[in-house]
């Protein structure tokens, strides 16, 4: 057992509801009606399918030119967010197999109802989701999503919004990028296909992507909870989330219109901590905005070495030491967070347990000390701060000349606008809905959409900046 960590107690009683991992493990794809795959499993399993249509994916090959750090940064070494999601990926499918070995050994019930079940589902569905986890999110990082609420709380969104319900106007009001990517994985635009279900992903998958499974209306401000703080679908795919509920037998919040989260999501959660905390320190060494010997100081007490132990390498390059320090400290956190879950696994079924765990780690301190710094010297580093500032100049320009042209569709300046809008977020015949939120959603899902060079560039070009290049 871990030292330092209590093991959770009194969960045990036979009455108190509780998720069993039986159902929480269904392999059943999202709002299909009958298994559509009898391939032999032990070759390509059903959440390695999940894992393989995300990479195929139009929105996960957009993340490649979306903001991880440093915005479209001069350094080929530096993430975006497809590196950063494909890392995280393999920490989540570490975690999840370390987690699942025990767990099949605890619960025998688990291999009886799902008969050749191995610690590799668990890794799968666990990297799944941490595949998909960023696959909403905005141009410009994090700035994208304050940048896209700040339009819709100013004056200039308030005749698009007057005629919505409040839960609708908090969805735009407080823009998430999790509620993004959850509609990203479960809805069809009418303009697609008469489809209904996204990319049908398992129940499991999706569940493990959403580490708030919470409406806006129902986010609680100041929590100490971790699925409290902010919310993981919008309004219209309120009924898709308490369908997969219902399917995995999730516990609902008791005096809320939410849920606790799927076990797994945690381990989503921990990945991503472990990953962006490391590698995201990393990238601002190599870039130069850390010095190494400070570097060195912050990251030695993660490493865990015995006293006294003597290593047979010699590093003559210190990015070569950072890397190798890099890949031990992630080992260790991938073995304490497992850990840390699995000490906790019944409160965490009882849905009692709801904080990240990478908070429980023995090292927080240092953690907590490199994310300050992170803080301090990337995050607010001036290139950062320059291009989230432009962000906001664009995310905003393009929502109110787009949302301008959609509610004044028949006059031709506004239509040609329209024109440059794919046909997904029109419906079909390339008409507009009559619904006035999911106008709006769907415009929004548009720009949201765009990576951040398209979002420049597209931006210029409406704005008479830079004329289109002719062929």
């Amino acid at each position: 057992m871990r030292t330092g960590v209590a093991v959770a107690s009194g969960f045990t009683d036979v009455f108190m509801p509780k998720m069993k991992w039986e159902r929480l493990l269904s392999k059943k794809r999202f709002d299909a009606q009958t298994q559509v795959h009898a391939t032999d499993e032990s070759v390509r399993g059903e959440f390695q399918r999940d894992y393989d249509r995300l990479v195929f994916s139009t929105p996960f090959r957009r993340l490649q030119n979306k903001t991880q750090v440093m915005p479209m940064p001069e350094s080929d070494f530096v993430h975006n967010r497809l590196t950063h999601s494909l890392e995280t990926s393999c920490v989540g499918r570490s975690l999840g197999r370390r987690v699942g070995k025990t767990l099949l050994e605890r619960h025998p019930k688990i291999v009886q109802a799902h008969p050749g079940i191995q610690e590799a589902d668990f890794g799968d569905v666990v990297a799944a989701a941490c595949l998909a986890h960023d696959i909403g999110n905005p141009p410009f990082g994090h700035s994208g999503e304050d940048a896209i609420s700040s339009f819709f709380r100013s004056k200039d969104a308030q005749p698009f919004v007057e005629n919505l319900t409040s839960s609708q106007i908090l969805d735009l009001q407080n823009f998430e990028g999790n509620a993004a990517g959850f509609r990203i994985l479960t809805h069809t635009y009418p303009g697609q296909s008469t489809g209904t279900c996204g990319m049908r992903l398992t129940y499991s998958t999706l569940a493990t992507f959403t580490k708030y499974p919470r409406p806006s209306d129902q986010v609680i401000k100041g929590t100490r909870r971790a699925s409290e703080k902010k919310y993981g679908f919008f309004q219209p795919e309120e009924a898709h989330f308490t369908k997969i509920a219902d399917e995995l037998g999730l516990l609902p919040c008791q005096g809320q219109r939410a849920y606790h989260r799927h076990p797994l999501a945690f381990l989503v959660e921990a990945a991503d901590d472990i990953c962006y905390r490391i590698i995201d320190f990393e990238d601002g060494c190599r870039l130069g905005l850390i010095p190494f010997e400070e570097a060195r100081e912050l990251l030695r007490p993660l490493l865990n070495e015995k006293p006294g132990k003597t290593h047979s390498t010699t590093f003559h390059d210190w990015r070569e030491q950072l890397g190798v320090w890099r890949a031990v400290i992630i080992n260790n956190l991938i073995y304490e967070c497992a850990e840390i879950f699995l000490e906790h696994e019944a409160a965490i079924l009882a849905g009692e347990f709801d904080q990240s765990l990478i908070n429980l780690v023995q090292n927080k301190a240092a953690l907590d000390q490199i994310k300050k710094v992170s803080i301090d010297r990337i995050y607010r580093n001036r290139p950062v701060l320059e291009i989230e500032a432009a962000g906001f100049e664009v995310l905003g320009g393009l929502l109110d000349t787009f949302l301008t042209a959609a509610f004044n569709e028949k006059e031709s300046r506004h239509r040609k606008y329209l024109d440059l809008v794919p046909d997904q977020f029109l419906g079909p015949n390339r008409h507009l809905s009559e619904d006035n939120y999911e106008r709006i959603l769907n415009i929004t899902d548009f720009i949201s959409g765009l990576t951040d060079s398209s979002a420049i560039s597209l931006f210029r070009k409406i704005k008479g900046i830079e004329l289109p290049k002719m062929y």
